[in-house]
Order: C-alpha cells, then structure tokens, then sequence
C-alpha cells in the first residue's frame, strides 16, 4: 500500500512567527509606498519564502542519501515556488530598474546563512531566529526603492522593522521560558527593547521615521515588560504567538499612518 504524503507540512512552513516577520516588511512597504514593481518584490519575495520549507526538505533527503516519500513533493513544490519567484523578480527588474535589488544584495549574506541553518537543522538557535527578521526586514527596503524613496529612507525603514522585530525575538523566546517554568532573562529583553527605541530616535529627529512608529516601539516594550511580570496571564505557545500578530499588526498600521500624513 502506497506511503500516504501530507502535503501541508510540504508546502508550508509551521513557524507562526516567520509568517508575520514575512508579512509585516511586505504590508508595510506596500502601504508607504506602492508601485508595481513593488507589488512583484512583495509576492517575489513570498513564494522565495514558501521556497524555503520543501527546499530544506529536499536538500535534508538529498543530503542523506535517501529518497522518501515525500521527495518528489519537496522537489516539485520548491521547483514551482522557486519559478513564481523568478517571475516575479523579473517583472520588477522591467518595471523597477536594477536599484531596488541592491538592498537585497547586502542581505543576501544573512539569506545564505539562513539556508545553511535550515539545511542543517539548527533554524531554532537563538543566531538563526534573531538573524531571520533581520533579513526579511529588508523587504520593505527594495519596495518602497522601487515605490520612489531615496536610499536612506528606505533603509531608516529596514532599520526600524529590526528595531521592532530582533527585541520581540528575544521576547518571545523569554516567554515561552517564563511560561515552561525555566529561567530567563527579562533585564536583558527591557534592554534591548530600550535601546531599539533610543537608537531609533536618531532617525526619527533627522525626519525618516513618523512618530507613530516610535509609539508602536513603545507599545511593544511594555508589551514585554507586562509579558514577563507576575501580573500577566500565563498563555500557551498558541496565544502567544496570535499576540505578537496583534501586536505586529499594531506596529505596521501605526507606522503606515505616521508615514501617511
């Protein structure tokens, strides 16, 4: 009797949190400053995201020298994720010019890490999740480059998604210690959400960043600061994650607004 194949752990990635890191510098660039070449960065970069899942599962059998079941399903996906994505790029290098990828190019060293640490099973070291938010952060650089932003705009806005997303790595990652019963480090989470917040001062005194971004970063800091004290709500993995979309959601809608006005 044939091997039964889910599909959807296949063709999906299961981390909750990827999806919102993803689709936060997409929305957001989208909003500040759509174009059509924009549009085909954001779905470019998606389905180069949807790649990664059945791409790591192939090289994973390939790497082993084994061909299971769902072999063909992984190659097949990747294949045609991979096919959207150039398509994609290529309507945007017509319609956009060559500048906007120049964002992804600087990235493209925090990509290649990231492929290595899929391949090789360690996407879950606290390297490899800080360093993923960071790269596709750089989304909403090459779209609002394509939408018309000068260089150091768009880059203020990746500067801010980092500022938003690396503290609510380590936040997260807190919590769900906190809720297990294991140590950790809440001063360091503080911390790091503080000084996300004042290094992004910087930008917002020299006219690149809104206020409301700054609101959202505060937001999100106690946010933390609640999160880990006495008086929260003990909450499975589950909620947590739904929140942080909340609050990502908060985060991309108030900085749209700062960015409209």
């Amino acid at each position: 009797m044939p091997t039964r194949v889910r599909l959807r752990p296949i063709a999906l990635p299961a981390e909750h949190g990827g999806w919102s890191f993803l689709l936060e510098p997409i929305l957001l660039g989208w909003l500040v400053a759509v174009s059509p070449a924009g549009i085909a960065y954001g779905f470019g970069m998606f389905f180069a995201f949807l790649t990664r899942q059945p791409l790591k599962l192939a090289l994973t059998d390939l790497r082993r020298g084994q061909r299971l079941a769902r072999t063909p399903y992984a190659e097949r996906f990747a294949a045609l994720y991979a096919a959207i994505t150039l398509v994609s790029f290529a309507l945007a290098l017509a319609s956009g010019g060559m500048s906007p990828f120049v964002p992804l190019v600087i990235a493209a060293p925090l990509f290649a890490l990231q492929a290595y640490w899929d391949t090789h099973n360690r996407s879950r070291e606290p390297y490899a999740e800080l360093s993923a938010p960071l790269a596709l952060g750089v989304i909403a650089a090459c779209i609002t480059l394509a939408g018309g932003w000068t260089p150091v705009q768009a880059f203020a806005l990746w500067a801010l998604i980092a500022a938003r997303s690396l503290p609510s790595i380590l936040y997260v990652r807190a919590r769900l210690r906190l809720e297990r019963g294991r140590e950790f480090s809440g001063t360091l989470v503080t911390i790091a959400h503080v000084t996300a917040l004042l290094l992004m001062l910087v930008p917002f005194f020299a006219g690149l960043i809104p206020l409301t971004a700054l609101v959202a970063l505060v937001v999100l800091t106690a946010r933390a600061v609640y999160g880990l004290s006495e008086q929260r709500k003990p909450s499975p993995p589950k909620v947590i994650g739904v929140q942080e979309v909340i609050f990502g959601v908060i985060f991309v809608a108030l900085t749209a607004l700062g960015y409209s006005r």
